[in-house]
């Protein structure tokens, strides 16, 4: 997708402060952090969002979920506790029409993340 942002950074025409990386999937701090610990976690292939996942894509999520692990232990949140979150559609808040996971730590998050407007 070439106006798609995370598509920009896969492919190196944009910055981001990366802090993993393989063949399918790229991890980079989020520029509007919300948390002490706030990586965002995508995969490589372009997935619009979660509505757009097939049973083909469960290796894919498989890994982006040993990432997600990998990281919570690398940047001492694993312990304590962490959040993942993943927006889907405009009112889910989503806001980047590539498929991506918030890992969120380093402080007490509460629930909901937000006053609730019944």
């Amino acid at each position: 997708m070439t106006d798609c942002i995370f598509c920009k950074i896969v492919e190196g025409s944009l910055p981001a402060e990366k802090v993993y990386e393989d063949e399918d999937v790229l991890a980079f701090r989020d520029i509007h952090a919300q948390a002490p610990v706030h990586i965002l976690i995508i995969p490589k292939k372009h997935i619009p969002s979660v509505r757009d996942i097939g049973e083909e894509e469960g290796p894919l999520l498989g890994r982006i979920f040993s990432v997600i692990n990998r990281l919570a232990d690398e940047l001492g949140v694993a312990d304590k506790g962490f959040r993942i979150v993943n927006n889907c559609g405009d009112e889910g808040g989503q806001t980047v029409y590539h498929i991506h996971f918030h890992l969120l730590g380093g402080r007490s998050l509460s629930w909901p993340p937000v006053e609730t407007v019944l």
